[in-house]
């Protein structure tokens, strides 16, 4: 059986994005999306918030 912490990192995978997804999804530079995602972590709605305040200054 897997122990809660092998499991919490699995699903933290799972559900974080990977940079170039992001900059790809959101049109943004990879540099930037890295920035955001290191910035936020977890937080997809304030990695999403980020990048759409980002794109709209472009």
């Amino acid at each position: 059986m897997a122990s809660k912490s092998a499991v919490a990192k699995k699903m933290r995978e799972s559900i974080s994005y990977e940079p170039q997804e992001f900059a790809l999804r959101h049109g943004i530079h990879l540099e930037d999306a890295r920035r955001i995602l290191t910035l936020h972590k977890d937080d997809r709605d304030s990695s999403n918030r980020a990048a759409h305040n980002l794109n709209g200054l472009n």
